[in-house]
């Protein structure tokens, strides 16, 4: 019996030891991780600029020259629809504007020929008149010459229509080249910026609608993290401020940053950020971007952690300098 009540005080003494230890290292935890006056912390995830590789007309991929993982630079070639279609179209419109020019010809000479008419059927008028004047023609054939002389009007009016008609023709099938060298541009997908293809989405073969998503490009040197905090913090914010990320995966390398967006007006937080209590509350959005995205290139996006903002003149802490 001595023995079992020994063991008995010793495990309780042990068990006392132990939550006096832990509940002080709690509050040393606490007391440690506690912010000081004017610094505000908001949780959320590292991202970058994304931009979507897709097809601005529906066709067939030709074929695909990027893999993800791939670093690229603005205006290289990524992708390229197949354009024979097009080509074709657009040699057909090319000959329509060729079958154009040549009616435009035809149609200025036939203007020529009209005024030619139109000058013939003055002058006999004209000398028709004169002897009707002096007795040597009839007034019948003055009406004769006349009516002549109206049609020939006429036909220079609607000869002047034809090459006004074959040049707005000729304009309408320019246009159409045009179009379809646009269309045939276009079908040749470059990245729009310096970057690295973060998913490839589509296969050669594939049958894409307009609009249809190829590559997702992300911008390595455009690194963010969106902050959703109270009125209370985002009212002493301003663009330009310093700023401080921390990341879950980084905990000992704080990312230097700056506060580049406070929105102006309020929202819910994102469902995805907190708890359902935190989610009820109306918030600001605040944007940190990344200063120096160099410095520390195990930093990727998707990355979670916290971003810290300062709302006085305070130094920052010794695991955020």
């Amino acid at each position: 019996m001595p023995t079992n009540r020994r063991r008995s005080s010793l495990f309780a003494i042990a068990l006392i030891v132990l939550l006096v230890a832990a509940g002080g290292f709690g509050y040393w935890k606490s007391t440690r991780d506690r912010l000081p006056e004017g610094l505000y912390m908001g949780n959320g995830r590292l991202e970058a600029t994304e931009v979507q590789i897709a097809s601005k007309i529906p066709g067939r991929l030709a074929e695909v020259r990027v893999d993800e993982g791939d670093k690229v630079i603005k205006g290289q070639l990524l992708a390229r629809m197949d354009t024979r279609t097009l080509e074709a179209q657009r040699a057909q419109a090319e000959a329509e504007v060729l079958r154009a020019r040549e009616n435009y010809a035809a149609a200025q000479a036939n203007v020529q020929f009209r005024q030619s008419e139109q000058l013939l059927a003055n002058q006999e008028l004209k000398r028709a008149q004169t002897m009707f004047e002096r007795g040597y023609a009839s007034r019948q054939q003055i009406d004769q010459l006349q009516a002549k002389l109206d049609t020939s009007n006429a036909a220079v009016v609607s000869a002047r229509a034809q090459v006004g008609a074959v040049g707005a023709a000729i304009g309408a099938a320019q246009a159409q080249v045009a179009q379809l060298t646009s269309e045939i541009d276009d079908s040749s997908l470059r990245a729009p910026l310096d970057g690295i293809i973060q998913l490839r989405l589509a296969e050669p073969g594939e049958v894409l609608a307009a609009g249809g998503r190829v590559l997702l490009l992300i911008d390595p040197n455009d690194r963010y993290m969106n902050l959703y905090l109270p009125t209370s913090v985002t009212g002493k914010l301003t663009v330009g401020d310093d700023a401080r990320i921390l990341l879950d995966a980084l905990p000992l390398q704080p990312l230097p940053a700056r506060i580049s967006f406070v929105a102006d007006k309020s929202q819910f937080t994102p469902k995805e950020v907190e708890t359902r209590d935190e989610r009820q509350k109306l918030v600001f959005r605040v944007k940190l971007r990344l200063t120096d995205v160099s410095a520390i290139p195990q930093a990727k996006s998707g990355m979670p952690g916290a971003g810290y903002v300062r709302t006085a003149t305070v130094d920052w802490p010794a695991n955020l300098q």
